[in-house]
């Protein structure tokens, strides 16, 4: 599902009226769609009091559309209209021809009443302002959703749903107005905007709903950025043939671990056979073999010579050589450390003259190394998917942390393109960019995932599904999907807080049958 900017989004409005959409028309289902999902979200319309705030455009015609089918369907609604609408306004005249209950922007008790209705409100409608609106929010129009918050803030009564976007965010920055209220559900249209991936205003979106209003399909498809779906993952599983063995999920060469993060090896090994790969190597130091090997006795090892200080040893380099053309995919980086004999074996490994094998996730402590060696990437022309947090990004690319999250995707898209390889920027919403700026956005922004090893699952992950034949960008999308869905099922059960990294690979196997039979309720 392709991920639009505002003018995009007006674009492809253009070319459905082009086709014969009218706007009236687009304006009917977004409203008949923004009233169905608060009739669900209430258990239904019948005798329910919706507050429904109208803005002065189209997101204020959406807004009186669906307070008419509201009304229609049993519901007690209430119009607060932030801006006079004219005798001509089809869809005003249709709310009022239902006798549906209105205060206007001139009665002088505007904001006492809209607070007093609020109280009593089962939900109310944000349709104050949409795409188009950039300005600060002043008077009524700030009074009015300032008198929402104050209302609903921590509580789940009233549901406060937004049409479009909530009220003061901006669709392509995720600019936020301080008088913005915080939606519990947001209710968009054809595609998302990517204010709502986008922090500050990412916050304020609550539950995303993206509906169908009719815009003719294949409209979007010169736009390059893209939400990761649950079918569009089904899609890019691995096939599992029942005559199939181990050979046929590939095999996973992964290097990593050290004295002081053993366990970042363990994570990594065990992430890549819950995706399903057939065969997983750990290639480690002798010590740290020895210390993990009966905490994963699925996987087979290759103990390496190591310093006194508990790292690989330079002379590690010459059996790792022979060893890699036995694999399909290699992980390197997870726990290895970046000791001065480290770093000059990962740089002969990733560029030098050795021949790894045809896929390579580049992970971690790795990503740190190559940090500090100038233009890297003109020495390094293995197809390869990096996965760096945002201060690992921000080293790579010499910026600060604030740079790289100010805008995530164009960050992670500019580095894909100069690095010529596939960027998985991790944190919310991660994004997954290719060389030629492709790029997927998760749908998952999750605090119980912020926490130490969940990132060398999510790498064992990615290289366990390169190993079954995966390309680059799909190996990694899938991963970044069902890492953020695992995430997203262990919260819905325990909370956005205690989860820890090794409470993903139980859920793994479970998120991906979901997947597969088209389980995963999305958008």
């Amino acid at each position: 599902m392709k991920i639009v900017t505002i003018a995009e989004m007006r674009e492809l409005e253009r070319q459905a009226e082009a086709k014969g959409v009218s706007n009236a028309l687009l304006m009917e289902r977004a409203g008949r769609a923004v009233a169905q999902e608060v009739r669900d979200a209430l258990g239904g319309a019948a005798a329910r009091k919706v507050v429904v705030l109208v803005g002065p455009g189209n997101n204020g015609g959406d807004g009186l559309v669906a307070a008419r089918f509201l009304s229609d369907w049993g519901a007690q609604v209430q119009l607060y209209l932030l801006s006079s609408r004219g005798q001509d306004d089809q869809e005003y005249q249709a709310a009022r021809q239902r006798r549906i209950a209105e205060v206007g922007p001139t009665d002088a008790n505007f904001i006492a009443s809209l607070r007093a209705s609020i109280s009593s409100a089962d939900a109310v409608v944000d349709a104050v302002l949409g795409t188009g609106h950039s300005r600060p929010l002043t008077g009524l129009f700030q009074q009015a959703l300032e008198a929402v918050s104050l209302n609903s803030e921590g509580r789940r009564k009233p549901l406060v749903v937004a049409v479009d976007l909530p009220s003061g965010l901006d669709a392509d920055t995720g600019a936020l107005d301080p008088a913005t209220p915080g939606a519990h559900m947001t209710v968009t249209f054809a595609n998302p905007k990517h204010g709502h991936f986008r922090f500050p205003g990412a916050a304020a979106v609550g539950e995303l709903k993206v509906v169908d209003i009719g815009i003719p399909p294949g409209q979007d498809a010169h736009v390059l950025a893209e939400a990761l779906t649950a079918a569009q993952i089904a899609k890019f599983l691995p096939v599992r043939p029942l005559q199939a063995n181990k050979g046929t999920f590939g095999r996973l060469l992964v290097v990593a671990g050290s004295r002081n993060y053993r366990g970042a090896a363990v994570l990594a090994c065990r992430a890549a056979l819950r995706v399903g790969a057939g065969l997983v190597t750990l290639a480690a130091p002798q010590s740290v073999v020895q210390s993990v090997a009966g905490m994963v006795p699925e996987v087979t090892y290759l103990p390496l010579p190591e310093t006194l200080g508990g790292v690989l040893a330079p002379n590690a380099l010459d059996e790792l050589e022979d060893e890699f053309p036995r694999y399909d995919a290699t992980l390197i980086g997870c726990g290895l450390g970046q000791a001065p004999e480290t770093r000059r074996l990962v740089e002969s490994l990733l560029l030098g003259e050795i021949v790894i094998s045809p896929k390579v996730v580049v992970d971690a402590d790795a990503l740190n190394i190559l940090a500090g060696i100038p233009a890297w990437w003109e020495r390094f022309p293995q197809e390869a998917v990096l996965t760096p947090h945002p201060g690992e990004m921000a080293r790579l690319l010499g910026k600060s942390v604030s740079h790289v999250q100010d805008d995530r995707l164009a960050a992670a898209r500019s580095a894909a393109a100069t690095w010529n390889k596939v960027v998985v920027l991790k944190g919310a919403f991660t994004v997954v960019a290719t060389a030629t700026i492709q790029a997927g956005v998760s749908p998952y922004a999750n605090p119980a995932l912020a926490t130490a090893g969940t990132g060398d699952v999510l790498a064992g992950m990615v290289a366990g599904l390169l190993a079954q034949d995966c390309s680059l960008y799909v190996g990694a999308s899938v991963g970044v999907f069902l890492h953020g869905l695992a995430g997203k099922r262990f919260a819905e059960t325990r909370g956005n807080a205690g989860l820890i990294a090794s409470d993903l690979l139980d859920l793994l196997p479970s998120c991906i049958a979901a997947v597969r039979a088209g389980e995963i309720d999305q958008w």
